[in-house]
């Protein structure tokens, strides 16, 4: 576990380094906790010679784990200092996966379901949809939000135990942050102890909200990274304990915390009415992220997204394509297990995969850095012919 342990310090002198000067952490979840004094690297180059020295020793047939993640680290660190390579090539380094995408008929084909489970509940479709959902959701003042997602995580704690079989503990903090940035929600952790910050700029709180963000970030993200830091107190694995946006695992993190609510609240009808909206919006982010980096101009994507969503504002769509278009972390591209896909709509593979899938991705090993590979197809060519 020598380079293992190489890379971890390497790791953590770089996270360090990052937080002090104020700009994104590398690490988002520390599944083996130090209690050493960590000395900041001194700059982002030396990192990435350090890391490039590793990569020299490595030996990806004995050594997968440590292989692939310093793969990933080079292809973020590199995207940091200015390298742009092909999309789906740094895609494929950091997340190791193909450049994820679906047809034009399955991402259709998602935006009916959406609006007919909308239409169920009395919304229709238009430029008045989002608005009139949130008022349906049940509106909730930002200082009661944080008990609500508690309140709704143990409601649901119980369940989702159940399904997986992680009896590993976790204690959670919840905080408010007001961030330019894009993300609404955000999980964080060391070990047992669990954080989530609540980004004040972009949250909106409503009943069904708390519902679905326990679920997603605090029973989905945070107690799957205390499940595997108690695998990593338990037993020496070989995989890198620090988890971070831009490494292979996170495919795998987004695909349990989005499909979720599926598993154990189901007879919740808002909340699988969101669930839905939510997934298709995703896709269509998707969509704008393979184009705005594939060639398609500011005009064709902006049409693109008015015509698949219309209650989207200028504003919204022009922070989807700032974000898609400069920022480095692959995690703002909606990377969706293809075995997802089918757990929205089929309950027989729901069930079976709440038997099989979530005990293996939530409690024993991350599956994605043991080498599980997806590609999700979609011809970008193709696409940008059609809008």
């Amino acid at each position: 576990m020598k380079l293992r342990d190489e890379l971890e310090s390497v790791l953590r002198a770089w996270n360090a380094y990052e937080v002090n000067r104020g700009t994104p952490a590398v690490i988002d979840f520390d599944c083996h906790p130090t209690t050493e004094t960590i000395e900041p690297a001194t700059s982002r180059l030396q990192v990435y010679e350090q890391l490039r020295a590793l990569r020299k020793r490595t030996d990806e047939a004995e050594t997968p784990h440590v292989s692939a993640r310093l793969t990933a680290d080079l292809a973020y660190l590199g995207s940091l200092l200015g390298e742009r390579p092909p999309f789906a090539e740094y895609i494929r380094a950091t997340q190791g996966c193909g450049a994820a995408g679906w047809s034009d008929e399955y991402v259709r084909e998602r935006g009916e379901l959406a609006r007919s489970a909308l239409a169920d509940v009395g919304i229709g479709w238009g430029p008045n949809t989002d608005k009139e959902f949130r008022a349906l959701e049940g509106h909730m003042k930002t200082a009661d939000a944080p008990d609500a997602i508690r309140a709704a995580a143990d409601t649901y704690e119980k369940a989702v135990r159940r399904a997986t079989g992680s009896d590993a503990p976790f204690n959670l903090t919840i905080e408010t942050a007001d961030v330019d940035a894009y993300w609404a929600y955000w999980l964080d952790g060391v070990g047992a102890d669990v954080r989530l910050r609540l980004n004040l700029r972009q949250a909106t709180f409503t009943e069904v909200a708390a519902r679905q963000f326990a679920l997603h970030e605090v029973l989905g993200h945070g107690l799957q990274g205390a499940s595997w830091s108690a695998r990593c107190a338990a037993e020496d694995v070989p995989w890198v304990r620090l988890m971070s946006v831009h490494a292979n695992q996170q495919v795998l993190l987004e695909g349990l915390a989005q499909a979720l609510p599926l598993f154990v609240a189901s007879d919740d009808q808002l909340l699988m009415t969101r669930v839905r909206l939510d997934h298709y919006t995703q896709l269509v982010r998707g969509e704008l992220h393979l184009a705005i980096n594939t060639g398609s101009s500011i005009d064709q994507c902006v049409r693109h997204a008015r015509e698949r969503v219309p209650y989207w504002t200028d504003a919204q769509i022009s922070d989807f394509l700032t974000d898609r278009g400069s920022n480095p972390q692959p995690a703002l591209l909606p990377l969706v297990l293809p075995g997802w896909r089918r757990l929205v709509h089929q309950p027989r593979q729901r069930r079976a995969a709440r038997d099989r899938i979530l005990p293996a991705v939530l409690l024993p090993e991350p599956i994605w850095p043991r080498g599980t590979r997806s590609h999700l197809a979609i011809r970008t060519n193709r696409w940008r012919e059609r809008i």
